[in-house]
């Protein structure tokens, strides 16, 4: 999707990037998506998941399942 049709969204980043610039943003969309995109890019393209999807996603990210 291109990231202009989300200039009314509100984008947000980790805190625990702190002042980095190669993050990604994540904002939650109209209609139950969440958005992602290069927060380098916040014109660019724009990733959208599901509630469940995404929730399933930051499930396995706080349990280790995708450490590395």
């Amino acid at each position: 999707m291109d990231g202009n049709h989300h200039s009314e969204d509100v984008w947000r980043k980790s805190t625990r990037s702190a002042s980095q610039s190669n993050c990604v943003e994540v904002a939650g969309l109209k209609r139950r998506y969440v958005g992602v995109r290069d927060s380098k890019d916040p014109h660019g393209a724009v990733l959208t998941f599901g509630d469940g999807t995404w929730g399933a996603f930051l499930a396995r990210v706080k349990d280790g399942s995708l450490d590395l």
